[in-house]
C-alpha cells in the first residue's frame, strides 16, 4: 500500500507564500517513491503580496489556498478538513509564506505562533508517531508548534538560535545535506536557506523525501 502524505503550501512564490520549486521536486520525489499526495492550505488572505519582479509589496489581496491551488494544479482541499488519521506523514516545503501565512516566524522570531489549524495537525502527527518533513524555513514552523525537535536550515545562526529559544535544537548542514531527529520522526533539508543551484537543493529535498518516506 502506498504511503499517504500531506503537503501543506502556503501560497505560490517564495516572497510571500510557498517556494515554487521546493513545492515541485518535493511533489515529484513523493510520487516517484510511490506515495499518494494530498494537498492542503489555510482558506485565508495572505499576509500580503509581493511583486517577484520587484520584491515590492503590492498592495492586493489574494487567498492562500487559491494561490497554492496552482502549485497542487486544483487538486488542494482546505487545511481544516484534514484529519491525521487520514495520512501516515506530513510534509511541508519551505518559502516566506511558511512564516508569514502559516506562522508568524518571519515577524516575531522565536516568539512566533502557528496557524492554529497547522499546529493542531502538526501536534497530532507526532502525538501519533508518524513523521513530520520540512525543508528551508519550514522547519522552524514544525519547532514552534512543538516547541521540541532537533533541525536544521543550514548554517544560519540567527535562525538557528530563535529554534533553540523555542524549546528546539539545530544540526549544521549543507545544502545537500539532510538532518533526521529519529526519536520524533523529524526529516530536514536547508534547500533554499542557501543561494543553491537547483540541482543541489533538488538533491537535498530528494534524500530527505527518502528518508521521510522510511519512517512513515
Amino acid at each position: 500500500m502506498s504511503k499517504r502524505i500531506l503537503v501543506v503550501l502556503s501560497g505560490c512564490g517564495h516572497l510571500d507564500g510557498s517556494e515554487i520549486t521546493e513545492s515541485v521536486v518535493s511533489l515529484l520525489a513523493l510520487d516517484r517513491a510511490g506515495a499518494t499526495v494530498q494537498c492542503a492550505a489555510p482558506d485565508q488572505p495572505q499576509h500580503h503580496v509581493v511583486n517577484h519582479t520587484t520584491g515590492t509589496v503590492t498592495g492586493e489581496s489574494r487567498n492562500v489556498l487559491a494561490e497554492a491551488a496552482r502549485i497542487a494544479r486544483g487538486a488542494i482541499v482546505p487545511l481544516a478538513s484534514v484529519r491525521v488519521e487520514d495520512f501516515d506523514g506530513i510534509w511541508l516545503p519551505g518559502g516566506f509564506g511558511a512564516a508569514k501565512n502559516l506562522s508568524t516566524v518571519a515577524f516575531a522570531g522565536a516568539g512566533a505562533t502557528v496557524h492554529p489549524e497547522l499546529g493542531e495537525l502538526l501536534r497530532a502527527f507526532r502525538a501519533a508517531g508518524k513523521p513530520i518533513g520540512a525543508v528551508c524555513i519550514a522547519p522552524v514552523v514544525v519547532v514552534a508548534a512543538l516547541r521540541e525537535g532537533s533541525v536544521t536550515i543550514g548554517n544560519d545562526d540567527g535562525t538557528a538560535a530563535a529554534i533553540e529559544a523555542m524549546g528546539g535544537g539545530h544540526a549544521a548542514c549543507t545544502v545537500t545535506e539532510i538532518h533526521v531527529d529519529r526519536e520524533r520522526k523529524l526529516v530536514t533539508a536547508p534547500a533554499y536557506m542557501f543561494h543553491a543551484r537547483i540541482s543541489d537543493v533538488a538533491l537535498g529535498i530528494e534524500r530527505a523525501v527518502s528518508a521521510f518516506l522510511e519512517l512513515a
